[in-house]
C-alpha cells in the first residue's frame, strides 16, 4: 500500500524555465529504474515554479529515493537551474486512486 510521499518544489532562475522542464522530463527515466518508487510525477505549477511528487510503500523506498540518482542530479544542477534551494517535504498519503498510466 502506498502510504508515504515526497513533494519537492523549486523555482527556475529567470530564463531557465525550459531547461528545468527538460531536466524534469529526463528524471522519468531515472524514476523508472527505482524499484522502490512506484509513483513519480514531474509538475509545472506556474511558468517558473516546478515540483515533483513521488510516493512509496515504505520508508526504505523513500530514503532510497532521497539518496538516489534523481536526488543527486537535482542537487548537482540546483545552482545552475534554480532561483533558490528546493523545498522537499515528507508527506503521508491519506488516500490514492490510480486508474492507469498517463
Amino acid at each position: 500500500m502506498i502510504k508515504l510521499a515526497l513533494f519537492a518544489r523549486f523555482e527556475a532562475k529567470p530564463g531557465k524555465e525550459k531547461d528545468v522542464a527538460a531536466f524534469l522530463k529526463t528524471g522519468l527515466q531515472l524514476a523508472n529504474r527505482e524499484a522502490g518508487t512506484p509513483i513519480w510525477f514531474a509538475l509545472q505549477l506556474s511558468p517558473s515554479v516546478f515540483g515533483v511528487f513521488d510516493a512509496f510503500h515504505d520508508e526504505a523506498g523513500r530514503q532510497a529515493h532521497l539518496t538516489g540518482e534523481i536526488a543527486k542530479a537535482l542537487m548537482a544542477n540546483a545552482e545552475t537551474l534554480f532561483a533558490g534551494p528546493p523545498t522537499i517535504d515528507k508527506v503521508d498519503v491519506l488516500g490514492l486512486k490510480n486508474d492507469g498510466s498517463v
